[in-house]
């Protein structure tokens, strides 16, 4: 089903004829389950028992990794919400160097614990303000030990 949006110069197209929609509570529990799919994707390649992947692309070249931003880089990624999550390492890769599969790993839990909280009736702008106030409480903990 195409989502037709009036734009200022007439209607716009925002979404392909075979694109599906969702809303509500289906759309937030499809988000978190594909973003967890990505974090779960790396969690097993992180340590030193962590295991190596082997990616074959689409000329059949084959890689082989433990690294979660190559892995990441690798795959062809279509969900939205798991987009972002290739988009976290990518910023970690870029910004830090390093970190990237621990960063993805982190995101896939706080949005499991999240998932648990919407299970319980919480909404979501009530654990949105409680990750908000720890961002900003480990900033402010992280400032005072440097």
């Amino acid at each position: 089903m195409a989502s037709i949006q009036q734009g200022p110069n007439g209607p716009v197209l925002v979404l392909k004829e075979s694109a599906l929609q969702q809303k509500g509570k289906d759309a937030q529990r499809n988000n978190i389950a594909a973003a967890k799919l990505v974090a779960e994707l790396v969690r097993t390649s992180l340590g030193p028992r962590g295991l190596d992947k082997m990616l074959v692309d689409s000329l059949g070249d084959v890689t082989i990794t433990n690294d979660g931003a190559t892995i990441l880089k690798e795959i062809d990624v279509q969900h939205p919400a798991a987009k972002m999550m290739v988009e976290i390492a990518k910023t970690v890769d870029n910004e830090v160097g390093d970190g990237t599969t621990s960063s993805v790993i982190f995101g896939g839990a706080l949005l499991a614990k999240a998932e648990d909280l919407l299970k319980k009736d919480v909404h979501s702008s009530i654990i949105v303000e409680g990750y908000q106030a720890a961002a900003e409480k480990t900033l402010e903990i992280y400032s005072e030990l440097s």
